[in-house]
């Protein structure tokens, strides 16, 4: 609850505590004329003689301990996993089992990772398809692998035909280009 809705609350029940002391003067009638349980009336009437004002605020209603909650190394781990390897919950799960002896849910992970807010990986970290992924094919040595390509060029003049021979080398992508009129084995630069 936010700081204003607080406030509207503890005016509220004050509101309904003055409606009884200088209207009514019957418990049972203000609480039955503003809605309410004649229990919930009774404590914060209570509240009210007892501590004031600050008896009719709203007050938190967490748990002064929680003895299950996940170990804040855990936690580190887990974000550490998350935001260097890119991990999901049920590799971070199985990452932290296998190498940490961490016995955790993948729900539990996910619940951890979406109270931090970092549950969705941003669109260029986000997992790509084999079909996507850009790999290069080059090889180690220079002349080990050598791509040749043969094009048709349309014709320059009305009588001669050219073909374009070109050799890319895979390792240091020199290319050679040569110009033939005849596309037979003999032209081939190889």
């Amino acid at each position: 609850m936010s700081e204003k809705e607080i406030l509207r609350n503890q005016r509220r029940r004050l509101a309904i505590i003055r409606h009884y002391e200088e209207v009514t003067k019957n418990k049972a009638k203000t609480a039955r004329y503003f809605g309410i349980s004649r229990a919930i009336f009774y404590r914060w009437y209570d509240l009210y003689q007892r501590y004031g004002l600050e008896g009719l605020r709203d007050k938190s209603r967490r748990p002064l301990s929680s003895p299950r909650a996940t170990e804040a190394e855990i936690i580190g781990k887990i974000v550490y996993l998350r935001e260097h390897y890119q991990f999901g919950p049920w590799k971070i799960q199985m990452y932290l089992r296998r190498y940490h002896d961490i016995k955790i849910s993948k729900t539990g992970v996910y619940r951890i990772l979406r109270r931090l807010n970092i549950n969705r990986l941003p669109n260029n970290q986000g997992y790509k398809r084999d079909k996507r992924k850009y790999k290069r094919y080059e090889k180690p040595l220079p002349g080990h692998r050598i791509q040749v390509d043969v094009k048709f060029l349309e014709r320059i003049d009305i009588k001669k035909r050219y073909y374009q021979f070109t050799a890319i080398d895979d390792c240091t992508r020199l290319r050679i280009l040569r110009l033939y009129e005849q596309n037979n084995q003999v032209n081939a630069p190889i």
